[in-house]
């Protein structure tokens, strides 16, 4: 037995009102059953009322169609006067032709249906179709545009799929559409309930439910490009966007299903709100799309402001909200109906937790195009016009992402809070908890702390940016990543170094405002200083006005001077000032285009070369070749060998 009166309470009061439920979804079937049969009677009824108002079911019905097809001629007519074009300004034109298109056709056929019907039930009736005609072309229209929007790359040489798409979804609408106008029409001439469940179930839902299904079967791959979006495409995405055709088609079940369900219990759903949550599903990628391309165009222009950009991306956050509220409210009907929830407090709890869901999305959107823009700017070249794309980033450029990710965190938790503190949970105890874990993790972890407060302090000094090239205890690489407690450099290898800010010593920066390169060229002894002075000036010169190397070079090569007498030639210093990361390959060109002078000029550059002693001509004929021997080749051998040992030893 169970120790926990309350709990036992409540498994008898669910147990009870799940009886009660299943108890009165029985009596609904059978109810909905029995009133089928006595659609043959309230056909006769109704065919009685028509006559009663000097009309008859097929006059009524030639009516319809001739009014139908007036008002449906009108609109498309106006409507394709306005010629698809490219530019901005032709998107506003369409959608003013397409108004003058509504409120002409719906004119047209409020003066058609005046001159066809007299006053009474058949001059409503005509009026409700001029209305709900004009709805549906709105409607057909709108999901039109919005499938057929080239905002994809992915779709711009595979137009036909989309043109597929939506010509099934036209149909199973203009069908849903027309269904929903009959039961209006039934029940405005006060048809029985048996003759209206039996069309709205038998001819509406079920056609219209197959047809979806047929579409979203038929154009799978379609919609899964609609969803996985631009490559390259994550993983998860990916799998994602395989199964969406599938979970489509089970939401589509689901929403005819419930809304049979509801039909059972005694409370019909709205037609239209159920083909709205219908269409919601099958055409949120595509309106996801849209709105992803708004944004990314604010985005790119300088004009549209931060919270414009935010605002843009966080409404497909509520593109979202709206679906899963249609959705929810479909299938919490039957359930409230059943379990006597209150929807109005489930309602405002709800609205309580869209709105901060929205607020939270908006402050992260805002700092993330905060940080996009930063980044633009800040990966944009420097005003020497240098198409440099390893630029190292400004301080900016590189205290924001740090700055960003602690936001984000901090928006995450401040978020989940909110959420908490409206749907009527305590949070004081879980932040108490919080506060004495993170004080446990302070005390316990003092290496962690000295992470994070030496890195705060490099940063503070501005010690080294994303982008650099430092040297630092144990490492030397581009900075490539700045997290909380550690730093990642990439070494010249691609061999990727992690480096908490606690065991960096001292840190060498070789990428800040300029650098000088020194290097050494060798000449032989009787070679004329001056000259090759003059020379390397020369090159250096020609190099500093080279547009390849001109961006980089803050002061031309030159020499310095005689560094030292070596072993084979006098050693002249050389040195070069440029920008950051400038040196090297200026430095290479610089050694092939020397080369090149010192042989045009008859300078030699002198190699190391083995004087033997001891070995004499048995002949003593001096002009006589000396024979290479395998003995001789080896003291050479040797010989070389020895003096580069001497001379890394000394070097060393």
């Amino acid at each position: 037995m169970s120790d926990n009166p309350t709990a036992g309470a409540d498994v008898t009061s669910f147990t009870t009102a799940l009886e009660e439920v299943s108890g009165r979804f029985v009596e609904g079937v059978h109810a909905r059953y029995l009133a089928w049969f006595e659609a043959p009677a309230e056909f006769d009824s109704l065919r009685s009322s028509l006559a009663a108002a000097s009309t008859s079911f097929i006059g009524l019905c030639l009516q319809i169609i001739l009014v139908s097809g007036i008002v449906a001629g009108t609109f498309v007519l106006i409507s394709r006067q306005a010629k698809p074009e490219s530019a901005e300004g032709s998107r506003w034109r369409r959608f003013l032709y397409r108004s003058a298109a509504a409120v002409a056709a719906l004119v047209v056929g409020l003066l058609v249906a005046q001159l066809l019907a007299g006053p009474g039930l058949p001059l409503r009736t005509l009026r409700l179709w001029t209305v709900l005609i004009v709805a549906a072309c709105i409607m057909i229209f709108a999901v039109q545009a919005v499938i057929l929007a080239k905002v994809r790359p992915e779709f711009r040489d595979r137009p036909i799929h989309l043109a597929t798409q939506a010509r099934d979804l036209t149909f199973a609408l203009i069908w849903a559409l027309g269904g929903l106008s009959v039961v209006a029409t039934l029940r405005m001439w006060s048809a029985g309930p048996g003759i209206t469940d039996l069309i709205g179930t038998s001819l509406v839902t079920i056609p219209t439910l197959v047809l979806l299904i047929r579409a979203v079967w038929r154009n799978r791959r379609t919609m899964a490009g609609s969803v996985a979006g631009h490559r390259p495409r994550g993983r998860w995405r990916a799998g994602f966007a395989r199964i969406w055709p599938a979970i489509v088609i089970g939401i589509l079940l689901f929403i005819a299903a419930n809304a049979q369900i509801a039909r059972t219990l005694g409370v019909a759903l709205p037609g239209l709100a159920v083909l709205s949550s219908a269409l919601m599903v099958v055409a949120i990628p595509h309106l996801d799309a849209i709105v992803w391309a708004w944004a990314q165009r604010g985005l790119e222009s300088r004009s549209t402001s931060t919270a414009a950009v935010a605002s843009r991306q966080t409404a497909r956050l509520a593109l979202v909200i709206v679906m899963v509220a249609l959705l929810g409210t479909i299938w919490a009907t039957p359930l409230a109906v059943g379990f006597g929830i209150d929807l109005r407090s489930v309602a405002r709890e709800a609205f309580g937790v869209a709105l901060i869901a929205l607020m939270a999305a908006f402050l992260w959107n805002l700092i993330s195009t905060a940080i996009d823009r930063i980044s633009r700017i800040d990966g944009l070249p420097n005003p020497s016009g240098l198409p440099n794309p390893n630029m190292p980033r400004s301080r900016l450029g590189t205290l924001v992402p740090l700055l960003g990710a602690i936001g984000k965190s901090s928006v995450l938790v401040m978020a989940a809070l909110s959420i908490l503190v409206s749907i009527g949970v305590n949070v004081w105890p879980l932040i108490t908890g919080l506060s004495v874990f993170g004080l446990a993790i302070g005390f316990g972890s003092q290496t962690l702390v000295k992470d994070i407060v030496s890195g705060l302090f490099f940063l503070i000094d501005d010690a080294f940016r994303a982008g650099e090239y430092i040297e630092t205890t144990g490492a030397k690489g581009t900075v490539e990543k700045i997290s909380v407690r550690s730093m990642t450099l990439r070494g010249t290898r691609g061999s990727l170094a992690t480096i908490p800010y606690g065991q960096m010593g001292k840190i060498e920066n070789f990428s800040r405002d300029w650098v000088t390169d020194k290097f050494n060229i060798t000449v032989g002894y009787d070679t004329d200083i001056d000259f090759v002075r003059k020379l390397i000036k020369r090159v250096g010169l020609e190099l500093a006005e080279d547009p390849e190397f001109k961006p980089w070079v803050l002061e031309p090569i030159k020499m310095q001077g005689v560094q030292e007498f070596g072993e084979y030639g006098i050693v002249l210093r050389v040195k070069a000032t440029t920008r950051p990361g400038g040196a090297f390959a200026m430095k290479r060109q610089f050694y092939v285009r020397i080369r090149q002078v010192f042989k045009e000029q008859g300078i030699e550059l002198p190699f190391p070369t083995v004087h033997i002693e001891g070995l004499q001509n048995p002949h003593e004929a001096e002009n006589e070749p000396l024979e290479i021997t395998p003995e001789l080749k080896l003291a050479v051998a040797q010989s070389h060998t020895n003096r580069r040992r001497k001379k890394a030893s000394t070097t060393e």
